[in-house]
């Protein structure tokens, strides 16, 4: 059987590929700690879980809906979004999607045709990276350090630009795998590079919910009246609202750039799924508050872990941000992938390995907190301290 020479060379999923690492581990660490995915570590309120039960029973929402999603949600995302941002959003602004990855996917064949090139900063967010990979599309690694925080360099993206051309640059803030949060000041300044080259800025901002308020909002592109020429913002309800499962984003773009992508729309999904969209245009201002508290215990889940592992001897916490740290081996450590792979056996922790997320990441593993309770997060410096002494660190 012939098969796609595009998907042959995308990489097989990551986290699949973590996790059966962790078949091989016999328990004496402890119960399994599963760090590997980015999903919340709570349930859904009864509320809305409520909503979606009802709305999964209504004849209403059995049949197609808007290529462009519903209405009512629409509206909600807009509005959520004009009051986050101080910008005037409107509804005809967003496309719902069948979840975000699908958002980036559909945005990317917009923007960029096989044999074409994307921009991503490395490390990159590996579903990105395959989207690309699937398609013929070229991405292009703009490095960035543990001494900068893990954040992208505008002039090196420029000079790039100049040498490689690129139909977009993608920027995820705060970032997956690094929870770096990149400063609105220098959003803005890769918004001023790309639009001097024809090229566009895709802002994915999956975990925006997560910003403390000192951090919103992150950006004032909107404010510019004309983002629609040359931005497209990428956002996922499935943390905010603790619903991967019922797989909704959102796109938002101009006028141009939507009506292309109504044709991957009506191709790829038709549309999102009804149930969960009824749903959410009720949640999105009714939970703001609920939303917030969620808010909170990420903050705190962030500094239990940046108490619990950011001293331990020979590891070092390069960054450190929602959802996220990214954390530096120790010195006598093997590579990332046999160091990963090593502890989710023989001590029960998983997590992914920095070679998942792009070039030059051998030292490095991610570890999603988010999904840990206190109990979970209060075992993973006795493991990390045991794997040190392993590897020979004293």
């Amino acid at each position: 059987m012939m098969l796609s020479a595009t998907l042959r060379a995308t990489a097989h999923p990551p986290i699949p590929a973590a996790r059966a690492w962790a078949a091989r581990y016999q328990g004496a660490a402890g119960p399994a700690l599963d760090l590997t995915q980015a999903v919340p570590g709570y349930p859904p309120p009864p509320e809305l879980l409520a909503r979606l039960a009802e709305a999964a029973g209504s004849t209403a929402c059995a049949g197609y809906g808007p290529i462009e999603g519903d209405a009512p949600l629409r509206a909600a995302l807009a509005a959520d979004m004009a009051g986050f941002y101080g910008a005037e959003i409107a509804t005809s602004d967003i496309a719902i999607t069948a979840g975000c990855n699908l958002a980036f996917a559909m945005t990317m064949a917009v923007l960029a045709a096989p044999g074409e090139a994307v921009m991503l900063p490395t490390p990159w967010y590996f579903n990105h990276q395959m989207a690309l990979t699937m398609r013929g599309v070229h991405p292009v690694p703009l490095p960035t350090r543990a001494e900068a925080g893990f954040v992208p360099d505008p002039a090196e993206a420029a000079a790039l630009m100049d040498a490689t051309p690129v139909r977009a640059l993608v920027l995820v803030t705060p970032n997956n795998p690094t929870g770096a949060v990149y400063p609105p000041e220098l959003i803005a300044e890769f918004f001023r590079i790309c639009r001097a080259r024809g090229v566009a800025l895709v802002l994915d901002e999956t975990y925006r919910d997560f910003l403390t308020e000192a951090q919103s909002p992150p950006h004032r592109l909107f404010t510019d009246a004309a983002w629609r020429d040359g931005l497209v913002h990428l956002y996922s309800f499935s943390k905010a609202y603790c619903v991967p499962g019922h797989r909704l984003g959102a796109v938002a773009a101009g006028p141009a750039f939507r009506t292309e992508l109504a044709k991957a729309l009506d191709t790829w999904q038709i549309c999102p799924a009804r149930p969960a969209q009824a749903a959410l245009a009720w949640a999105v201002p009714a939970l703001a508050g609920w939303r917030a508290g969620n808010r909170a215990l990420m903050a705190d889940r962030a500094a239990l872990f940046r108490v619990g592992v950011g001293q331990l001897p020979g590891w070092r916490l390069d960054a450190l941000g929602t959802y996220f740290a990214y954390l530096r081996l120790p010195e006598g450590a093997p590579d990332a992938e046999e160091a990963a792979a090593w502890l989710a056996a023989e001590l029960g922790l998983m997590s992914l390995p920095g070679p998942f997320f792009g070039p030059g990441q051998q030292r490095h593993l991610r570890l999603a907190f988010a999904n840990a309770g206190a109990e979970v997060l209060a075992e993973v410096p006795a493991r990390l301290r045991r794997a040190a002494l392993a590897w020979g660190q004293p």
